[in-house]
This record gives C-alpha cells, structure tokens and sequence, in this order.
C-alpha cells in the first residue's frame, strides 16, 4: 500500500477507514441520497457506507464526550446545564464538494437514535451584500476572507456557544448571486450546528484589516476539511460551470444569465478564467493553508470518491 501522508495526523486508506464503521446501521435510502448529491457529481451508496457512516459514528463520540463534559462542569459549578449546540465546521475549496458533505452529514446525524436536531449554516450568508462589495472595489474578490462580515461571523459563533435562542441568520442566494433582503434562517438551539464555508478554519492573518482576536475556528468542536488536487478541482470547476450554464444560468434572474448564452468553447474559457483568476488564487492563497488545522480531513480522488483520511492525533 501507498504510503499516505500522515505528519500530527493519523493517516486511513478507504479500506481502513470503512472498516471503523463497525455497525453503524445505514439509516438512508438510495432516493434520499439523489436528493443530497451534488449538481456535479453522484452520491454512492458505497460512499456513504465506507466515508460517512463511520465519520457519523466517530463524531457521536465527539458530541456523547462533550455532553458529558459540559454535565460534570456545570455538576461541579451547582448549576442547571445549558443547551449548548456541538459546532462542526466543514471547510475546503470551491467545487470540492462541501456542500454535499454538509447535507449527508445532516441527514445521517439527524436519524441518530437521540433524535438529534441537526442545523446547517453557510457562511455564504455572512458575505457583504453586492452594494457593499462594489463600493469597496470587491466584486471579483468574492469569498475572499476580506468579503465577509467577519465581526457579524464571529457574534453568530459566540452566540451559539452562550446558549442564545432565535439567533437570525442573512440569507443568501446563488440564483442571484447576493443576499436576500429581510429574509433570515433561524437558529434555535438545535443540538448540533454544521458550519460549511470557505472560511471556517481561517484565523486572524487572513483578516489584517479587521485583527479579529476571536476566529470561527475557536467556537467549533471538530473540524473537516474536504480536500482534493488542485488540477481535480478545475476540472470539477469547469464541469459544474458547465452544467449550470444550461441549468440555473438560464433562468433569466439568475446573475450569470449572459453566461448562457455563450458558445461552448468561449463558456469553457470563462470557466477556465474565472477557476484561475479568483478561485485558484484564493484555493492558494487563503483556503488551503487551513486545512492543517482541520480535526479531520477527507481527500477526494476520481468522481469525488474519498480515497484516504486524516485524522488528527
């Protein structure tokens, strides 16, 4: 066998790391998981039984010990317990899949035999609106961590962790590419919270602007980081760009509408462009140098198949 890179982690093949499922019941049917699987590439039964079923077991480890823990700290302090939410930040490059881990791992965690409520939040919606972002010359720095409202990021996570109920939460939408007015998730302490963004592990060197003395990365309990090559995600990039250009792209609300419209050859530039102008430099730049940070991180291969694990010592 290969040897996988491992440093302060400890390093699974996907054999290895299926086997730790031990029996963790299959608790999704195949229609369900058309429904999670990304625009851009297909969900497997087997992905799910060898990746995110023992992952699912592994983190009711994490969320069982710090119950635990938060009940002989407040035995100890003679006070009642408080519901605190178990924050899980899913970190990682655009087009690696994020968002399809975020929503296996809600739908797996909710059917746990607690009936644990299970909460999913973007950090798309702490984004400055798009008038904000043109007035400060940031547009094609979108998702950038200067983007962001990251002093409104950082209050939602201290938030959470002081056991506020109704917390309201920007809604963002990429039809139109911006943050919906007067429209808002709320969040009302459900026992687990899955933060998914670009900028979950991101710390205060990436915000010398605002030197935020808090990060997001110090309100979560554990932390993944899906990873993958960078020529991988270019080419998932491209091929996602590409399925949208005759999908969502094409209803004329939509703010890529003119993308539509392009010829095969020019969409396939633009796409090639925009990966290597924006994304590419902000996968370099600002996203990547996080994943050490992360608890755990799950390398993808071919169609989005996890090929090995890292967990972290």
């Amino acid at each position: 066998m290969e040897t996988l890179p491992s440093g302060p982690y400890m390093a699974f093949s996907r054999k290895q790391w299926a086997a730790l499922r031990d029996s963790e019941p299959m608790t999704l049917t195949y229609d369900e998981l058309l429904q999670l699987q990304g625009i851009d590439h297909e969900l497997s039964i087997d992905e799910v039984e060898d990746i995110y079923l023992p992952l699912s077991r592994l983190l009711s480890y994490y969320v069982n010990a710090r119950t635990s823990r938060q009940s002989v700290l407040m035995k100890f302090l003679k006070q009642e317990a408080q519901k605190i939410p178990f924050i899980i930040g899913i970190a990682g490059s655009v087009s690696v899949g994020k968002s399809t881990t975020a929503r296996v791992l809600q739908a797996l965690l909710s059917r746990w035999e607690e009936n644990t409520r299970v909460a999913l939040v973007t950090t798309d919606g702490f984004l400055y609106p798009n008038k904000t972002l043109e007035e400060k010359g940031l547009m094609l720095k979108k998702g950038f961590p200067q983007s962001y409202d990251i002093k409104c990021l950082l209050q939602f996570v201290t938030d959470v962790k002081s056991g506020k109920e109704l917390l309201k939460v920007p809604k963002y939408s990429h039809l139109i590419y911006d943050i919906i007015p007067d429209e808002y998730q709320i969040i009302d302490q459900p026992d687990v919270i899955i933060l998914e963004g670009l900028n979950v592990l991101q710390s205060g060197m990436d915000y010398p602007s605002e030197k935020p003395r808090r990060f997001v990365s110090d309100y979560v309990d554990f932390s993944i980081y899906v990873d993958a090559d960078e020529a991988k995600l270019e080419e998932w990039y491209i091929s996602r760009f590409m399925k949208f250009r005759k999908g969502a792209f094409a209803n004329p609300q939509s703010y890529f509408h003119s993308f539509a419209q392009l010829a095969e050859k020019n969409a396939i530039n633009t796409a090639k462009t925009i990966w290597r102008e924006i994304n590419r430099k902000n996968l370099r730049k600002n996203i990547l140098p996080t994943r050490e940070r992360a608890s755990l991180i799950l390398h993808k291969g071919d169609n989005h198949a996890v090929d090995y694990v890292r967990l972290r010592k």
